[in-house]
C-alpha cells in the first residue's frame, strides 16, 4: 500500500483561492508533461506521437477523423502526424471496404512494441509520483478531478462568460 506523503502547509490566505489552485494545477501539468516528454524522447517519441500510438493500442482501425476526435485535435493536425508515423514504419493505413476516401489506421509490430514501451514508461512515472499517494488521498483527488471535469463540461455546454 502506498504511503501518504505529508501535505504541505498551505498559507491560510491562499487555501481557499481558486485562482491559486488553478495556477498550481497548470504548473503541475507542465511539470509532468515535461517529465513524460523527456522519457518518451528517450524512446524516440514525441508526446503527440505517443498519443496516437497509445490510442491505437486501445482501438485499432480508427480513421484519421475518428482519431482526431479522440485526441481533441483537428484532422489536419493528425494527417501530418500519421504521415510521419507511416514513414517511420510505426503505423499503416489500410483501405476500408466501400469507403475510397478513408483508411483504417493500424499499428505495425514495431509500432505496437514502441507503444508498449511508452505505456510502460508512463506507468512507471505515474507510479513514482501519483502512485505514492495513499488510497484515501488518491480517491479524494480523483473525486475532485471528476467534479471539476463535470463543471468544465457544463460550462462548455452553457457558457456564462
Amino acid at each position: 500500500m502506498p504511503r501518504s506523503l505529508p501535505a504541505p502547509d498551505p498559507d491560510p490566505a491562499d487555501a481557499a483561492d481558486p485562482l491559486r489552485v488553478w495556477f498550481r494545477f497548470i504548473r503541475l501539468n507542465r511539470r509532468v508533461t515535461a517529465a513524460m516528454s523527456a522519457r518518451l524522447r528517450g524512446l524516440g517519441l514525441s508526446i503527440p506521437q505517443f498519443d496516437v500510438l497509445s490510442t491505437l493500442t486501445e482501438r485499432e482501425g480508427l480513421t484519421q477523423q475518428d482519431l482526431a476526435a479522440r485526441l481533441y485535435v483537428t484532422k489536419g493536425n493528425v494527417s501530418g502526424l500519421i504521415d510521419r508515423l507511416v514513414e517511420a514504419g510505426l503505423v499503416e493505413r489500410r483501405p476500408i471496404p466501400g469507403d475510397r476516401r478513408s483508411h483504417a489506421l493500424h499499428l505495425t509490430p514495431v509500432g505496437a512494441d514502441l507503444a508498449a514501451q511508452g505505456l510502460a514508461a508512463q506507468a512507471a512515472y505515474v507510479g513514482q509520483t501519483l502512485g505514492r499517494l495513499g488510497d484515501d488521498d488518491l480517491a479524494a483527488f480523483e473525486a475532485l478531478v471528476l467534479r471539476w471535469r463535470a463543471l468544465a463540461r457544463a460550462e462548455a455546454e452553457n457558457p456564462t462568460d
